[in-house]
């Protein structure tokens, strides 16, 4: 069995993310957005707007800063639209031709969906019935148009949906209805032949295991070289669902057994997977950037223990509220806390590490870099540094002097 070094094994896992590309140098647009999904496979989304909604983020870092509406207009837009919503990595866009390889997750809704979305099914038919010829009759339509009493909040709780938006969450999950736009980030549901392209409609549904081994494929050619949790991890299959599609791609030589030095779990190499010498890559990470969502393969593969704090209370946290971590060249070499002060027109550093190893001034001065490309793309007016850490001194001085 071929054995990786780690450094070989993280270029290959960054140039599968498309790292290490020259960025366009012209107009960014679909066809821009298609290679990076083509890379990455699917954008997370997340409700957290402190910064910027999230599938935002891993295009800038690949691409460099873009028109925020062309990626409004590929994901949602009445025309050049190429992407859907649904659950893939949590809730995700993802390409049309994607649409097929889920329908059995569709299908096996009440054993895949939260139990507490499921629920409503069985205790409360009629609602959901309710709601589908709602959105037959009148859609698109968003879970106000129900008019169902919004429940007290519950501390601590994530969501605070009243049961109509229980129910067209359920009528998402098994794909009755599917997301027409958003507004405000708010979902609109219609029916899938009102939104998905008739190719996409007419697709044959393939067989569960044909489906599976296909988003195996996905994963693999994204991740480059990757352990099987990390494989099931991208698309959040189960081991049981996992593991045949797995053998079945190792038979065929799509995916090659490896050893990477230090992992201490056996690994699969993507056999197409670019082995480039060299990767020179300098960006803002998202915290649900595909890279780095499986914490166990960043700590594997860049040594960093990173950990998303939004729910840890505030005197828990160690880095901050939301902390993007800092790759350049081929190193995570920092993390920042960063928000998006958009009363007053900046862009708030609110505390910045450094990782061991990484030299503070040329941390600062690339970070610095990113950090005013981003509150450009934020349409911010500058950054400012007012929080702690050991890499704040010197990135509030090299912004001061920059101006």
């Amino acid at each position: 069995m071929q054995t990786l070094s780690l450094p070989t094994a993280r270029r290959i896992a960054l140039a599968a993310q498309g790292f290490g590309e020259p960025r366009p140098s012209g107009r960014i647009d679909a066809r821009h957005l298609r290679r990076v999904l083509d890379r990455v496979g699917l954008l997370q989304i997340d409700s957290v707007n402190v910064l910027s909604r999230s599938h935002y983020l891993p295009v800038l870092a690949r691409l460099g800063p873009y028109p925020r509406a062309a990626l409004d207009r590929y994901s949602w837009g009445p025309t050049g639209r190429g992407l859907f919503e649904y659950w893939g990595h949590e809730a995700s866009l993802l390409p049309w031709q994607l649409q097929p390889l889920l329908r059995w997750r569709m299908a096996r809704a009440d054993e895949q969906a939260w139990a507490s979305v499921a629920r409503v099914a069985v205790e409360q038919p009629g609602l959901v019935e309710r709601a589908l010829r709602l959105v037959t009759e009148e859609g698109p339509i968003t879970a106000a148009a129900l008019e169902v009493a919004r429940p007290a909040r519950v501390p601590g709780a994530m969501w605070n949906w009243h049961d109509g938006k229980v129910a067209l969450e359920w009528l998402f999950y098994t794909g009755a209805v599917t997301c027409a736009q958003r507004r405000n980030f708010e979902r609109s549901y219609d029916l899938p032949e009102r939104v998905l392209p008739e190719p996409v409609l007419r697709a044959p549904t393939p067989q569960p295991a044909d489906a599976v081994r296909e988003l195996l494929r996905i994963s693999g050619r994204a991740l480059g070289v990757a352990t099987e949790r990390d494989l099931r991890d991208y698309f959040r299959l189960r081991p049981a669902t996992a593991r045949p599609g797995i053998a079945d791609l190792v038979d065929a030589g799509e995916l090659v057994p490896v050893m990477v030095d230090g992992w201490p779990q056996p690994a699969y190499l993507w056999h197409g997977a670019r082995q480039p010498r060299l990767v020179r890559a300098r960006a803002l990470l998202s915290p649900f950037d595909s890279l780095i969502w499986e914490r166990s393969r960043t700590e594997r593969l860049f040594g960093m223990r990173y950990r998303i704090e939004i729910y840890t209370p505030a005197a828990q946290r160690v880095h901050g509220y939301y902390v993007l971590p800092f790759l350049l060249g081929e190193q995570l070499v920092g993390r920042v806390d960063l928000k998006a002060d958009r009363a007053a027109g900046v862009l708030r550093v609110q505390a910045a590490h450094i990782e061991p190893g990484a030299e503070p001034g040329e941390v600062a001065a690339e970070l610095a870099a990113s950090l005013a490309e981003l509150a450009g793309r934020l349409e911010l007016s500058g950054v400012v540094v007012t929080g702690r850490g050991d890499l704040a001194a010197p990135l509030a001085a090299l912004l001061r002097a920059a101006g």
